[in-house]
């Protein structure tokens, strides 16, 4: 089935007009009474289009495809954290939280002071570059206050985890805390000069013959594979004295893991062809396979299943909060799409 574009109802010019020739704005829902309207709507899909970095206009022509389908995607979750928003809030006033006006102040200053605003006139502008008052800020910021303190009050500060549920999580993700093997290796990497023909079979004895030479002058002549690689090496490690690592084995090719499994450090390896010519590598360090103890893992560990537990925890929270509300809609496509926002998230009716 085709789902019914919501594009119309949340652009059309919808206002009442009252006896006396007065524009009302329009209610799209009312939760405990406390209204949102359709120009509440467009500021929050403005300010979520220009998060995304999309720069369009509302007032644009409704057939515009592009702004259709730009509304359609993000429109569902909007309603959910607004209406989610407006009961938090409310709970927040019940519980008596607001924002001071030394509170207040203080934020401003902070806000200055990271924005550089020396003067007024440059925190007014910037206010008017928003469309925003005063007030409007500052209701804004008691908005976000309230609604930190009610989920740190009323949510996280009800969670913890326990010590099974650390070793439960410990013990099925195993992987986040083990570390993969890694070699450092030296090489020396001789290239075989080749021209538009392709390589030249004697320039490819030559490179051969010449890297088997640097090969002895290490095993057998004693001479410092890493003075060696600085001089000679033609690969660009060569200034790190052919050093390449640490690398995780899981990154290496099959074939240079199995020469690696049987070299112990200091071991310098058979010559290797490579692409582009010949290599000599040198195993200087290797680590096994390491799993952080459960007692390292445990602050990481405590900070995921919180995170964990404290989605689940506010989603009863919320769910309790809507189930509570009185929520008046007044535009059904609108409700269709809030209903969506809910399914989007897992959490249907």
């Amino acid at each position: 089935m085709k789902k019914k574009n919501l594009l119309p109802v949340l652009l059309v010019v919808a206002a009442v007009t009252a006896a006396r020739g007065e524009i009302i704005e329009q209610i799209l829902v009312k939760v405990n009474g406390e209204i949102f309207t359709k120009t509440d709507l467009e500021q929050r899909q403005v300010a979520t289009l220009r998060q995304k970095g999309q720069a369009i206009d509302l007032k644009s022509d409704p057939n515009n495809v592009q702004l259709r389908k730009a509304l359609d995607e993000i429109t569902p979750q909007i309603l959910v954290e607004a209406v989610d928003e407006m009961l938090i809030v409310q709970r927040g006033k019940e519980l008596g939280y607001k924002l001071s006006d030394e509170q207040f102040k203080s934020v401003l200053d902070n806000i200055r002071r990271e924005n550089k605003m020396e003067t007024e006139e440059q925190f007014q502008a910037a206010l008017k570059a928003e469309n925003m008052t005063m007030a409007d800020l500052r209701r804004n910021l008691e908005r976000q206050m309230i609604g930190q303190r009610v989920q740190q009050n009323e949510v996280m500060a009800k969670i913890a985890v326990t010590d099974d549920e650390a070793r439960k999580y410990y013990d099925s993700h195993q992987k986040e805390f083990t570390t993969p093997p890694t070699v450092t290796l030296r090489e020396i990497l001789i290239t075989i000069p080749g021209d538009a023909k392709g390589v030249n079979v004697a320039a490819d004895e030559a490179a051969r013959a010449k890297t088997e030479e640097i090969r002895k002058r290490v095993t057998t002549g004693g001479e410092s594979f890493e003075k060696l690689a600085a001089e000679l090496s033609d690969s660009p490690s060569k200034a790190n004295a052919g050093l390449i690592g640490p690398l995780s084995v899981n990154d290496i090719s099959p074939d240079l893991r199995k020469l690696i499994e049987a070299m112990k450090p200091g071991d310098v390896a058979d010559l290797v062809r490579a692409p582009r010519g010949y290599q000599i590598l040198k195993l200087e360090t290797i680590t096994a396979t390491q799993t952080m103890p459960l007692d390292q893992a445990r602050e990481q560990i405590s900070e995921r299943v919180f995170t964990d537990k404290r989605k689940a925890e506010f989603l009863k929270y919320i769910q309790k909060l809507r189930t509570q509300a009185i929520i008046e809609w007044k535009n059904q496509d609108v409700r269709k799409a809030f209903e969506e926002g809910l399914k989007q998230q897992g959490q249907g009716h």
